[in-house]
């Protein structure tokens, strides 16, 4: 990599070295930066203000130099916002889903950051709104509501919200006549809450110090949060705790899970006082989720083999595993989803040969069908409905060059009613651009999905920059779908690629057991086997890729910036898992426990240590030639640390070779997902975009 002389020269911060030493399995490391950890980091994640001042000197260091490398393009920011607000409809709304007499949704005014949650007559007529989040939000540097339930009464709402981005939610209970919050108000829980069936209390998690929902409680309203019963505690670290109802307010679904193994209580949500009833006990490996049916459970699982999963049945009187019976069975490469069921149906969305479909089930006959489209790569949400005995659900189809369209479908007649097509107010004409789905050999031979997305009249002679994006952890696939934000690098001649790699299950299951643990590094080889066709292909140069991976994602780039830092001319890695063996080897982090299952348990397991240490971008940086890195990271974000892209950015500068800039970017009011509001997260974007252009030559 050549030196890069488009950024402007400015000194960047040093951070001072305090090694400290551990020793695991034989293997002593030195940390020389350990020290921008906070070890008051609890109550950092509630009260920025009791962060170490020298950390905040330093960190406001860092923000101090980025800014000053990126102040020349402060202009093209500006356009560059302007372009994405521009595509989004500022006054945009939902389509109201029927429940009961009324219609539920939600809107933004003109100029509005957070979303109003409304109602209408069943069939239409006046808005009523609910809850505005903009009043909510008034005053605060950092807002973002978490769960909205109406109570099935339609007399309350159940709301919470985060106003320090470190996801301790509080939970408050609206009386939607008198348009005020009762005095029932819970704090440190998970972010939702289940209506028991007689709509006069909720159950709802609360997070421990650690910032793990270990514990299920049981509020009535009017009573104090201090003596809400406890229905639950899981006592083990490793799982994290939800709880969910059903549609027909009959059940309480207590899931309890991590990355691998799954296991469910069920409550009678009559009974407030009811003790939770276990489904199937843990099995380490056995995944299962429960879905409403009337007299049946349905049960996705992947149970004795079924890889992809397959649907089973099982009485509610007794839905032990005894019980279960096979509705669909197993079918090798067809990977089922999630699975919704209704009075007369049964609705699955699954993914076969890399693409989502829905199937619709008859209840009555078992007769199925499958809601189909036509395009090379699309993306499918399944919304359902919040009725149970209903005929008609909604799902949602987008492609790279097609706007979201919303649909209702009635299962009986196969109507499909196209309700809302996303608006693109500056305008968009899909047959300026073209969507692509190419196949790139992986070091191993597999070949990796790779989305694309140009506009008609770009050059494909290999002179084009490219944004390469990334995530390939967690199962996690990246839809190819629609994308206002990606046209303002797309109508500047880039190349918009997702590299659909392994760790993800894009492919089927298969693709994210072949991406994890002992074969993590396929997750990385298959990215750089995707930058060296796209550039084989002639859609790109290596030094016109500019990559771009957040949270594990971010975890992607810091490991291909080692591996080849010579593939890629740019590097963007948002709220990036960097330090991953120290992380995996501190027990009372909010994640590690829960995590082993996906990365491997480096304090058990002198294996688990050795690869994970093979692979940690802190732990392999060296004296290499990088290209431009930018880091972007939030203060009080509970899930990648602030400490670990601190610690990256210092390591990198002391070790690298050669004079590309390393930037790092840290929001002092927010947490992983960034700002809060809709218009402050475009800014963001436009910041990491305009990275992207100067690297690119096109700022």
């Amino acid at each position: 990599m050549t030196k890069n002389t488009s950024f402007a020269a400015a000194t960047p911060p040093r951070a001072e070295k305090r090694p400290v030493q551990d020793t695991h399995h034989g293997v002593t490391r030195s940390d020389e930066f350990a020290w921008l950890r906070a070890g008051n980091w609890q109550e950092v994640f509630r009260d920025p203000s009791l962060l170490d001042p020298q950390i905040r000197l330093h960190l406001d260091a860092e923000n101090a130099y980025q800014a000053e490398l990126m102040a020349e393009t402060k202009g093209l920011q500006k356009t560059l916002f302007a372009e994405m607000k521009g595509r989004i409809k500022e006054d945009d709304s939902s389509v109201p889903m029927k429940d009961g007499p009324y219609a539920y949704g939600s809107s933004f005014r003109l100029g509005g950051e957070q979303p109003r949650y409304f109602r209408t007559p069943r069939d239409g007529g006046e808005e009523v709104i609910l809850l505005d989040g903009d009043a909510e939000a008034e005053g605060k540097a950092y807002f973002r509501l978490g769960g909205v339930d109406h109570s099935a009464d339609h007399a309350r709402l159940l709301w919470s919200f985060d106003d320090k981005g470190s996801e301790f939610f509080t939970l408050k209970v609206r009386d939607l006549a008198a348009g005020t919050d009762l005095a029932d108000s819970v704090s440190d829980t998970g972010g939702g809450g289940v209506w028991n069936a007689a709509n006069d209390g909720f159950y709802y998690t609360r997070l421990d110090p650690n910032h793990r929902p270990s514990k299920l409680f049981f509020h009535m309203l009017g009573d104090e949060p201090a003596n809400d019963r406890l229905v639950y505690e899981e006592t083990d670290p490793g799982f994290f705790m939800g709880v969910g109802g059903t549609r027909d307010n009959r059940w309480v679904l207590i899931g309890i899970n991590d990355h691998e193994t799954s296991e469910y209580r069920i409550l009678d949500a009559s009974r407030p006082d009811a003790e939770p009833k276990l489904v199937c006990a843990r099995e380490t490996g056995l995944q299962y989720d429960l879905e409403e049916g009337g007299d049946v459970f349905f049960i996705l699982t992947n149970a004795d083999g079924a890889k992809d999963f397959k649907i089973m049945t099982a009485p509610v009187a007794d839905p032990s595993r005894a019980n279960w019976r096979e509705l669909v069975a197993h079918e090798p490469g067809r990977l089922i989803l999630s699975v919704l069921g209704f009075k007369d149906h049964m609705v699955r969305l699954e993914r076969k040969d890399g693409l989502p479909r829905i199937v619709v089930r008859d209840r009555t006959t078992d007769e199925e069908h499958t809601i189909s489209f036509d395009e090379e790569a699309f993306s499918l949400g399944l919304a359902g409905a919040y009725e149970y005995d209903t005929e008609v659900i909604r799902f949602s189809y987008s492609s790279m060059t097609t706007p979201a369209q919303v649909y209702d479908y009635n299962m009986r007649t196969r109507e499909r009613t196209l309700l809302k097509t996303q608006e693109v107010p500056s305008g968009h004409n899909p047959a300026d651009y073209v969507t692509r789905r190419l196949m790139a050999p992986a070091e191993d031979g597999e070949l990796v999905p790779i989305s694309l997305l140009y506009r008609r009249d770009t050059p494909l002679d290999g002179t084009a920059p490219c944004l390469l994006y990334g995530y390939g952890s967690y199962g996690i696939t990246i839809p190819a779908a629609f994308n206002t934000n990606c046209l303002s690098l797309v109508d500047r001649g880039f190349v918009y690629a997702i590299a659909h790699v392994r760790g993800g299950k894009d492919k089927g299951y298969g693709w994210y057991d072949d991406g994890k643990r002992a074969a993590k590094r396929n997750t990385f080889t298959d990215f750089i086997a995707c930058a060296k066709h796209l550039v084989g292909q002639n859609y790109t140069a290596h030094d016109r890729i500019v990559a771009q991976g957040g949270s594990a994602g971010g975890m992607l780039m810091g490991a291909i910036a080692n591996m080849a830092p010579q593939a890629f001319g740019g590097i963007i890695a948002e709220v990036p898992f960097v330090d991953v063996l120290t992380t995996m080897l501190d027990a009372s982090l909010p994640l590690t426990p829960p995590e082993w299952p996906e990365w491997g348990n480096p304090i058990a397991s002198e294996e688990d240590y050795r690869i994970i240490a093979a692979y940690s971008p802190y732990d392999n940086v060296a004296a290499l030639a990088y290209p431009p890195i930018l880091a972007v990271a939030g203060l009080t974000d509970p899930r990648v640390t602030y400490w670990e892209p601190a610690k990256w950015v210092a390591r990198l500068r002391e070790l690298k070779s050669g004079d590309n800039p390393v930037l790092f970017k840290i929001n002092m009011d927010a947490g992983h997902a960034g700002a809060s509001g809709r218009f402050s997260r475009l800014e963001e974007i436009a910041y990491t975009y305009a990275f992207a252009l100067k690297v690119a030559g096109k700022a």
